[in-house]
């Protein structure tokens, strides 16, 4: 029995190690890659950098003068020369790492076989970004990070910029109206659409900007926010109303920049060429944000009546879409399917609305309506969402790009308390008093 005393002493400490690893791989990654994983992925890269880049195709021959100093100095056989590799730089979600690419490779080489890196390594993503020509940075993401969402603790921060989801590279998603003015938001009953409009408000609900409300199902999304909210409308009517003046408020402000630059009075607006943004800040007015929450309920009608108001609805929200972003004001427009089916107008004001984002749909058309004219190989993603993730969703953009992006959980009471807290921020629109909610 003396014999096997060292082995039950140093069994001891090594189950309690495993154990704690199955626990917190089980129940909490981040700590698991923090203490396991980092470690681990690590020791791979450095081992197996050179053998992996060479099975990859990334390696390239050496220059004269290398081979030269290579056969004269050790006499042995000159190998291919991989990427030149910075410093490792642990991340709190996998660990950065730069690539100086060598001679003749591009970027998209490298980004062509990051799903094989991420098996030669070990990990659960690698996401290339170019940071200036001639060299590239690897992120690597050591688990799921869209499983159990967690904002990073530093956030950009901007006017008109709300960091709203987090990206499968652990990067926060950031919705900025300035650089992506108006966006259509897709997704069916449960998927988390809601909480992205949520998390929106309440981003906004700080800043100083008009929010601008459109909820035809009676105001159940909308409402709980109306305190931060300049105008609401809860159905077709009302909305038929204030989309009118939404219009009125954008020429006045094409007026107001008329003005400003001496142009004539007569000029088209399509002839400016300069926006809001250029005006003296003690002379401009506030932007706005207008969210349309299932917008098929405008495009619906029973009678010939209905369709009359239908195509003026549908007039005004493509004017806003197409001047709107000049003078200040932003569109967001949320449903569970947009297509031509809805009637005129439809994809016209779809191709206005550059920014996408699609959360789990019911069938592949409705993936195709969001994505299809700008990240094609985008829809078999959104097609592929599950419905036990809710708040998962593809966003796209039309440059070509997309990623996947999980909303985290923020609660109606929680984003309607930021709205009350922030009420005072509410501006008074002269055009839009008329439309404020009285709740």
């Amino acid at each position: 029995m003396t014999g096997w005393t060292p082995l039950i002493e140093i069994g001891g400490p090594l189950a309690a190690t495993t154990g704690a690893a199955a626990y917190l791989r089980a129940k909490h990654q981040p700590a698991y890659w923090a203490a396991f994983g980092l470690p681990a992925a690590s020791a791979r890269l450095l081992g197996s950098y050179g053998s992996v880049m060479d099975s990859c195709g990334l390696t390239v021959p050496p220059s004269r003068w290398r081979a030269f100093a290579v056969q004269a100095a050790a006499r042995r056989e000159v190998r291919p020369v991989p990427p030149r590799r910075g410093v490792i730089r642990p991340t709190a979600t996998g660990l950065r790492i730069r690539l100086r690419l060598a001679p003749g490779q591009e970027p998209a080489d490298i980004a062509a076989c990051a799903e094989r890196l991420r098996h030669a390594w070990g990990v659960h993503g690698v996401y290339v970004s170019v940071v200036k020509p001639g060299t590239v940075e690897l992120r690597v993401v050591g688990y799921d990070v869209l499983r159990t969402v967690r904002m990073p603790r530093r956030l950009p921060v901007g006017h008109l910029s709300v960091p709203v989801a987090l990206r499968e590279d652990g990067t926060p998603y950031v919705r900025d109206y300035r650089a992506v003015p108006h966006q259509l938001t897709l997704g069916a009953t449960l998927s988390g659409k809601s909480m992205f409009l949520r998390h929106l408000v309440a981003g906004l609900a700080p800043q100083d900007v008009a929010l601008v409300g459109i909820d035809c199902k009676r105001g159940v999304e909308l409402a709980p926010f109306a305190p931060r909210l300049s105008a609401l409308a809860t159905d077709p009517d009302q909305a038929a109303e204030l989309l009118p003046a939404l219009v009125a408020e954008m020429e006045d402000r094409y007026d107001l920049i008329k003005s400003r630059q001496g142009l004539k009075p007569d000029t088209p607006d399509e002839e400016i060429t300069s926006d809001l943004w250029g005006l003296p800040e003690n002379e401009r007015p506030v932007p706005i944000v207008l969210f349309v929450d299932e917008v098929a309920e405008l495009f619906l009608t029973a009678t010939r009546k209905d369709e009359e108001r239908r195509d003026e609805m549908v007039t005004h929200l493509v004017r806003l879409a197409q001047l709107g972003r000049a003078a200040g004001m932003y569109l967001e427009v949320c449903g569970q399917r947009f297509g031509a089916e809805l009637g005129k107008g439809a994809t016209m004001l779809r191709a206005q609305l550059s920014g996408r984002v699609c959360h789990r749909v019911n069938d592949e058309a409705s993936a195709k309506m969001a994505l299809g004219d700008i990240a094609p190989e985008a829809v078999g993603a959104a097609c592929l969402i599950p419905a036990e993730r809710p708040g998962l969703a593809v966003a796209g953009d039309t440059s070509g790009g997309w990623s996947r992006i999980r909303t985290p959980y923020l609660s109606l009471a929680d984003a309607a308390a930021v709205c009350r807290d922030h009420a005072h921020r509410a501006p008074a629109l002269a055009r839009l008093k008329p439309f404020a909610s009285t709740t």
